[in-house]
């Protein structure tokens, strides 16, 4: 972990490239808790402010999370189960996460030819659309367009921080979903937007959620960090050999 002299990187980058390496040989692993700045600028014989600096860029990058009053952890991937139908913040909350947004729109508008389709409603009819940054623990996960018709009679002020909630509210949660995942280029506002790097894959994800008598609730576009989710199917046999 101590920084090279003859190194010519600045000393933060040095520290970024040592944590990271650990990680990527498994000597540290999601979860694992990384020594505070001070005791860890003792250890290596650098500055407090150089660990700190370090540590925002790999937080930054999706690396290591920081928990308030806990300390900082090496954030690991994200498995997302396609089995369970959550929303986004029921999910974080149920792994330990603190769920966020970050909102770019809310707006009552009208929907367009490809939203009227995924929701089978009228070209141009009413809709509520909300885009926004999803976060977890501060950090940028995704970003979502959800569009919602509103025959449903839910407004703009339903809703707080999450779109589940508010439905819930009124009887109206799905009981199935039907989700598109491809995987793509993230285009440069996105990859700004989600603290990426340069030509950085996303996953850009589609879903339609429906209600028990079949009408489609909303229907989400998000574009996800490629480096952070990954997203697990269970597939069972027939039951019978071959």
């Amino acid at each position: 972990m101590t920084p090279d002299p003859d190194d010519r990187k600045p000393l933060y980058i040095q520290v970024n490239d040592r944590l990271r390496a650990l990680i990527d040989r498994g000597t540290l692993r999601r979860g694992d808790a990384i020594p505070a700045e001070r005791d860890l600028a003792e250890m290596i014989g650098v500055s407090r402010v150089t660990v700190r600096k370090a540590f925002v860029e790999l937080v930054e990058a999706g690396v290591l999370i920081q928990k308030k009053g806990a300390g900082t952890f090496v954030a690991g991937r994200i498995e997302q189960p396609l089995s369970r139908l959550l929303g986004f913040s029921e999910d974080m909350r149920a792994r330990g996460f603190e769920p966020g947004s970050v909102w770019l729109r809310r707006e009552e508008s009208v929907a367009s030819p490809d939203e009227a389709m995924a929701l089978g409603i009228a070209p141009h009819a009413p809709v509520l659309r909300l885009k926004r940054i999803r976060m977890a623990n501060g950090q940028p996960m995704a970003i979502e367009t959800a569009v919602m018709s509103a025959q449903f009679g839910l407004r703009l002020q339903d809703i707080e921080e999450s779109l589940y909630d508010a439905v819930r509210k009124r009887d109206l949660l799905p009981v199935r979903a039907l989700q598109r995942i491809r995987a793509r280029m993230g285009a440069v506002s996105e990859i700004e937007l989600l603290h990426l790097e340069k030509a950085s894959a996303v996953l850009a994800i589609e879903r339609r959620s429906f209600l028990a008598d079949g009408r489609v609730l909303e229907v989400t576009f998000s574009c996800y960090r490629a480096d952070l989710y990954d997203f697990v199917v269970e597939l069972r046999g027939g039951g019978e050999g071959r």
